[in-house]
């Protein structure tokens, strides 16, 4: 790894890790905007299910003078594959929420807590427990696209120059790590709509499918690195080995990696210049690769995918 823990391999990823800072991440700044609500607003943030009603949601609601009230979907709400256990119950009442039939003759079927504005803190940790421990939401990129947004309000990005436009083809020359990372965030917020959530690596994470997708400018500036973690857990190194010896042979445009129990698929592309379309195409190979074999790869190596196919699929 270089000094400023930005690689151009993926051999220091965790992915657990990642996950685990882009919740912490998210909680900061969903506990920003918490506590400047206006008196009377609602924010709700719930799980992306296609359109379809009956998902696990957190909602906000701004009291007046900076009370805050949160509530969480009961099984009143929650659509049969997503209706909680008794275990689920008690762990959420365990974190603080107190049961739809303790709110003191105040309507409503939900789960709740109440809060305060100057110090929301514990109220949104109680919430992001009951997103990820609870409903089981595995990473905030699987939350609807639109509360995200208004969660992770863009940051400006400083204007790159441009260092000429061919056809319509953008070219910009990254002057250093930073503005390469810059360069990137910008067109990863055109596509999906808002910021993309990141670790401290620097790494951007998207959902595709059953799998997550990462983005990561390498320290020297020269490439942007995309990996996808495919299998986890996989039996045999030697047998896997022939596996994606084969698949490597056949493969264009993408590696396959074996990095201990984990199986990698990966891409660069050159950043000397950057051209925002050719990160777009590496996305589509990228994430049509990953979303298309990971299943298949995943029983032949006994081992699991990133997330399961009971997880709601990524609204498009």
């Amino acid at each position: 790894m270089n000094d400023d823990g930005h690689t151009s391999n993926v051999s220091d990823f965790d992915l657990e890790r990642s996950t685990n800072e882009a919740w912490v991440g998210f909680g900061e700044k969903l506990a920003e905007v918490v506590s400047m609500m206006d008196d009377g607003a609602t924010l709700n943030i719930g799980e992306m299910m296609s359109g379809a009603a009956g998902g696990p949601y957190v909602r906000f609601r701004c009291l007046d003078h900076g009370r805050l009230l949160a509530e969480a979907s009961s099984n009143a709400d929650l659509a049969d594959g997503f209706r909680l256990t008794d275990e689920q119950i008690a762990l959420m009442q365990s974190l603080g929420w107190h049961a739809p039939d303790e709110r003191g003759g105040r309507p409503g079927s939900d789960f709740w807590q109440q809060g305060d504005q100057e110090d929301p803190t514990a109220l949104v940790e109680d919430a992001v427990s009951a997103l990820r421990s609870v409903y089981g939401i595995p990473h905030p990129a699987f939350l609807a696209p639109d509360q995200l947004a208004e969660i992770l309000t863009p940051a400006p990005v400083e204007q790159v120059p441009t260092v000429a436009r061919t056809a319509g083809t953008v070219v910009h020359l990254p002057r250093d790590w930073a503005d390469l990372d810059a360069m990137i965030e910008a067109e990863l917020s055109a596509i999906i709509g808002h910021p993309p959530l990141r670790d401290s690596d620097g790494d951007f994470a998207l959902r595709v499918g059953s799998t997550m997708l990462f983005v990561r400018p390498t320290s020297d500036a020269q490439e942007v690195l995309l990996f996808s973690g495919l299998v986890h857990e996989v039996e045999g190194r030697s047998r896997a080995m022939e596996v994606l010896s084969d698949l490597n042979t056949d493969a264009r445009y993408v590696r396959f990696m074996l990095i201990r129990d984990r199986v990698f698929v990966t891409m660069s592309i050159l950043a000397q210049p950057f051209v925002p379309e050719h990160l777009r195409q590496a996305l589509r190979i990228v994430s049509v690769i990953s979303d298309n074999i990971d299943d298949d790869l995943a029983a032949k190596l006994h081992g699991r995918t990133t997330f399961t196919e009971d997880d709601p699929p990524e609204e498009q």
